[in-house]
Formats: C-alpha cells, sequence, structure tokens
C-alpha cells in the first residue's frame, strides 16, 4: 500500500484522519517482542513498527480478507533496525509483510532507513499485492535485508521491489533465499515506475539506487511469469544474481524470464532459461557467456 504521507512525527495524525489507522502501531520503541497473537480484520496495514529497534515478531498469524480489502498489509516494518519476523502465517488483502522507510520528500528528510531485517520460516498469501515487499516508499534507504525459508501460495506475486523516480534513497545489499512459489502469477518482481506521489512537492530527479540483489534456491509450480525486472535508464538494477532455480510454469511461452535495463549474472543452471542481459557463469564461478547488452529490454505485461 502507499498512499499514506509519512516520514515525520505527524505519521499518527496522517493515518488516523485518511484510511483508518492500523490494528497495531508502534513508534520510536526497542526491545520489543510479539509472540504467540492472531491478529484479524484490520481496517489498514494490521502491525505497524514505525521506527523502531531491535523488534522480534515470531509465531504470528495475521488474517484479513483475501479480496476487497485493500492497504491490509500483515507487517510493515518501516524505518525499523534489527528486527526478526519468524514463524509466521500471513493471509491478507494486501502485502503480506512491505519493508518501508518514509515517502518521497518526506522520507529523504526523516533520513531513517530500514536495516538489518530478517524474515525467515514463513507462510504467507495475497491475491491481490505480493508475499514480500520493499517499498514502494523506501526514501530513507532499505538494506541488508534476508528473506528465506518461505512459502507463498495462491498469490499475484510472490516477492517484489518496487520503486519510482521521486522516491531517492536506495535498496541494496537484499538476499532471498530458498523461496517456493506454488500457484503465483509473477515470482519476482522489481518494478521501477511505481508513480504514486504523497503531493507535487516530490523532486522527479530524485532517482533511487538499486543494486546487490541475490535469489539463491528459488523452486516451485504453476508460476505464469517467474522474473519480471523491469529497470529502465534512469533507474538501472545493478549486481543482481540468481543460482538454483527451477520454476515449474503454467504457460510454455518464450519471454518469461523478463528484464530491461539489469546487469548482473546467472550462476549454474537455472530454469527457465535466463534473459540475455545476465551473464553466464558455471558452477565453478568461470564466466561461459558474457551479457549481449544490459539494456535489453523484454517487458510483457500481457500474461
Amino acid at each position: 500500500m502507499d498512499r499514506v504521507r509519512h516520514g515525520g512525527r505527524n505519521i499518527a495524525k496522517s493515518y488516523s484522519t485518511t484510511l483508518g489507522g492500523p490494528l497495531v502501531q508502534i513508534m520510536w520503541s526497542s526491545d520489543i517482542v510479539f509472540s504467540n497473537i492472531t491478529l484479524q480484520n484490520s481496517p489498514f496495514w494490521t502491525l505497524h513498527p514505525y521506527d523502531c529497534k531491535n523488534v522480534t515478531i515470531r509465531n504470528v498469524t495475521i488474517l484479513a480478507p483475501i479480496f476487497e480489502a485493500p492497504n491490509t498489509d500483515g507487517i510493515d516494518p518501516d524505518s525499523c533496525e534489527d528486527m526478526v519476523i519468524e514463524d509466521c502465517y500471513i493471509s491478507v488483502g494486501d502485502d503480506a509483510i512491505a519493508i518501508k522507510s518514509g515517502w518521497d520528500q518526506y522520507g529523504t528528510a526523516y533520513g531513517q532507513p530500514s536495516t538489518n531485517i530478517l524474515i525467515r520460516n514463513l507462510v504467507v498469501r495475497s491475491m491481490v499485492s505480493a508475499g514480500i515487499s520493499i517499498g514502494s516508499e523506501m526514501s530513507g534507504g532499505v538494506s541488508n535485508v534476508t528473506v528465506e525459508n518461505i512459502l507463498v501460495w495462491n498469490s499475484r506475486r510472490a516477492v517484489r521491489i518496487k520503486t519510482a523516480p521521486g522516491r531517492g534513497g536506495y535498496v541494496r545489499h537484499i538476499t532471498y533465499r530458498n523461496l517456493t512459489f506454488d500457484n503465483v502469477r509473477v515470482g519476482i518482481v522489481i518494478k521501477t515506475d511505481y508513480n504514486e506521489h504523497p503531493d507535487e512537492g516530490y523532486d522527479p530527479k530524485a532517482v533511487p539506487i538499486l543494486g546487490d540483489i541475490s535469489f539463491t534456491g528459488i523452486h516451485g509450480q504453476g508460476v505464469r511469469v517467474p522474473v519480471r525486472i523491469h529497470g529502465s535508464k534512469e533507474i538501472p538494477v545493478r549486481n543482481v544474481t540468481f543460482q538454483d532455480m527451477s520454476v515449474g510454469l503454467t504457460y510454455k511461452k518464450k519471454h518469461i524470464f523478463q528484464c530491461a535495463y539489469v546487469q548482473g549474472r546467472v550462476i549454474g543452471t537455472v530454469f527457465p532459461a535466463p534473459c540475455e542481459n545476465l551473464d553466464r557463469y558455471d558452477e565453478q564461478g568461470n564466466l561461459v557467456k558474457r551479457s549481449v547488452s544490459q539494456n535489453l529490454t523484454d517487458i510483457d505485461y500481457d500474461f
């Protein structure tokens, strides 16, 4: 969800006067544990830690209607540091998890990144949005995030990074490991034209930096488009790595590993065949084939 301005200490007022407010919101706090609880049918984001440090969320179940329940994200770590989310079940009407750090000029001014976040051992579903997202409000920066041992089922998208010109900030040092997709329309998404803004005061020249993103141990079945990395000339995606990927497909079409303006590598065997933007290496790390062009564009939203 990307419709609430935040990045300053008027955040509570902003939520309460627009969309009703999160079910649980904790702000400017540290050394917090959420454990063994069920949160259900929030009117807005369900669990929203804002500018918090040393947070553990464990054995939490979050439920919301899977259709016609917009903005009912499960967990939204927002400008948080040193966080663990583990052993949870989340089925909601928007992103199951969405890591954020402020929106456009407000997030830049507040200047508090989300960093050192570990997400592991989760089962998530989002038939409208994505299982685990970063952004699109990420203007304070997002870094050092590990997402591992995740099952995403019956979802529109599995994992997604979303941003746009005007955000500024960065998304870097992101590790995805041991992900399983079961009946997912699009598996891996990086989108750089998510053009929603809080007002006209943003700087369109403030472009985010995306890089150092790895995907290892990606498996599943019933996936229509396994990969869609949609970089652009002004926001290229740099240093992306794929290794040990085999995803069963619902559509046996060409161009289902989709790329635009992306630089990176494939190590070893990957299925389906990767885009031509990426260098190919064998399992021992030897270069097999150099990319023809990192700026090739092969994005198709029609299927």
